[in-house]
């Protein structure tokens, strides 16, 4: 017996026919790009969560809520992340 599967992309395809929770994602999206981006940056330099706590000056923890979006940072925490891994925070407003 095989099991039926599914891929994120069909599975957020159905979903986002739910106006509500379309409405709700939109909302979250800006906040899980950040993270994103994050993840990616701290991935190619190739660096743990500790070491990039290390250099932001906080906690493995605070980088692994931040990372998993069960924290919302201050605008000024994000700005020390982005430079412990060289690159700069913008901010757009639409």
């Amino acid at each position: 017996m095989t099991k039926a599967s599914i891929s994120f992309e069909e599975m957020k395809a159905d979903m986002m026919k739910d106006e509500e929770f379309k409405n709700e994602y939109e909302k979250l999206k800006p906040r899980y790009e950040a993270i994103e981006q994050i993840i990616k940056a701290r991935k190619e330099q190739n660096i743990t969560q500790s070491e990039l706590a290390k250099r932001v000056g906080t906690q493995k923890s605070n980088i692994s809520r931040l990372e998993s979006g069960n924290y919302n940072p201050s605008l000024d925490f994000l700005v020390k992340v982005a430079e412990s891994l060289g690159k700069s925070l913008s901010v757009q407003i639409k």
